[in-house]
């Protein structure tokens, strides 16, 4: 007979540690706070590369000129009611130089393009940078196309140096983005409220700061998103109604189908899950944003899944040992399913520590809370949900023995003063 792992003798410990844990993580919060992202509070987000001048571009025709990159090809726009509507496609393929598409640049009519900033007319045109901002407009000024670095000797940026060149503007935070030869990062800025015209003047700010820093005519700004005051409010308020409907679920469907013991057993253990990861955000000063909202919904069902595959096996050992105690029952059922917990946990362990390793930023921070999680969604649904259940049956039982033990009491005061000899 496969040896039954006696869990509930852990279970008055794990109350204890997991008390503990979620104390501290509480005292954190209140005495800390979240890191809050930008998601949460009002600011910027502002995806910017530091990037060589590569090639000079001018208009010197009528109507509009309208130029984007993009990772492919240059393409050119022309439009207005003095000119005819055309397209003209320049694909890396065909170009593969940056001299090659400087010299088709030059061959459309009224477009004058040359190399700057000692651009090699040899390097690839692959290293041009695309311009994810939006349409640059064309004109007599010239409008500079920039390329990445060829190789790690032309690299001239790096995290820290972004860091220190921005470190006076204020409360602003950088991340880098993959691949980190490409020298891009994501710069964000909180806005205080201070600032009337901040979603305007921070970002030049930080467009200065960094030219400062790195050179005029190399930084490129990809991309700037803005969110004001009321939707971070918004999204705090959803994301909190969001939760609470969620273990709301949860407690009617576990109620549903196994009784009300197991349904809050599920809740607590879930509530359980998310506190533990509240505390690990607080405490390691993860930034906290949408991600991290993702991460703790994924938790919260994972964790339930667990918690019901292990309630369906006590509930069909319960029916086939209905003379031994719940205890045992409990025992039993949760050893005959440790082996798919321990499997599954592993096997998405994997996939998680995968997107840890080989990303950055906000991904890697939601692989990591998710890690976190998944540990403690698989003690919870062994020593809180289980331990929970165990409780309420003892507690079930007790009142139930006290009940039969004064009927007893009852029924023997009854026949004894039915024997008493009645007074003449």
């Amino acid at each position: 007979m496969k040896r039954v792992i006696q869990f509930s003798r852990g279970y008055k410990a794990a109350a204890i540690a997991s008390a503990a844990l979620i104390a501290l993580g509480l005292a954190g919060f209140f005495a800390k706070g979240f890191n809050l992202g930008v998601d949460f509070q009002a600011g910027i987000n502002q995806t910017v590369q530091l990037a060589y001048p590569a090639l000079e571009v001018t208009y010197a025709g009528k109507g509009n000129a309208v130029l984007t990159l993009t990772e492919e090809k240059a393409t050119i726009v022309f439009s207005g009611a003095e000119v005819e509507a055309r397209t003209v496609d320049i694909d890396y393929k065909s170009s593969t130089s940056l001299g090659s598409v400087a010299q088709a640049l030059a061959a459309i009519p009224e477009i004058s393009a040359s190399l700057a900033g000692g651009a090699g007319a040899e390097l690839p045109s692959a290293l041009l940078v695309p311009t994810f901002q939006g349409e640059t407009m064309l004109g007599t000024a010239p409008v500079l196309m920039h390329r990445a670095p060829s190789g790690e000797a032309e690299r001239f940026a790096s995290i820290d140096k972004v860091r220190a060149a921005i470190a006076g503007l204020g409360s602003v935070s950088v991340q880098a983005v993959n691949p980190a030869e490409l020298q891009r990062y994501l710069i964000r800025a909180e806005d205080d409220g201070s600032a009337a015209d901040f979603s305007k003047a921070e970002p030049e700010r930080i467009r200065a700061a960094l030219e400062t820093a790195f050179g005029a005519g190399r930084v490129v700004v990809m991309k700037t998103d803005y969110v004001g005051a009321r939707y971070s409010e918004t999204l705090t308020r959803q994301s909190a109604v969001l939760f609470i409907l969620t273990i709301l679920v949860i407690l009617a469907y576990a109620t549903i189908r196994f009784g009300f013991q197991y349904g809050f057993g599920a809740v607590l253990a879930t509530v359980h899950d998310a506190l533990i990861m509240i505390c690990f955000i607080v405490w390691t000063r993860m930034e906290f944003t949408t991600s991290s909202i993702a991460a703790l919904l994924t938790i919260l069902g994972y964790s339930i899944n667990d918690t019901i595959v292990q309630f369906d096996r006590v509930r069909e050992d319960r029916k086939l040992r209905p003379t031994d105690k719940f205890v045992d029952v409990l025992n039993g059922a949760l050893t005959e399913t440790l082996g798919r917990t321990v499997i599954t946990t592993l096997c998405t362990m994997i996939t998680v520590l995968a997107i840890f390793f080989f990303t950055t930023g906000s991904l890697k921070d939601f692989a990591l809370a998710l890690f976190v999680g998944m540990v403690s969604g698989t003690y919870s649904t062994i020593y809180i949900a289980s331990a929970f259940v165990l409780w309420w049956d003892d507690r079930k039982q007790s009142r139930g023995a006290r009940a039969q033990a004064a009927q007893a009491a009852e029924l023997a005061a009854a026949k004894a003063a039915a024997k008493a000899p009645k007074k003449a």
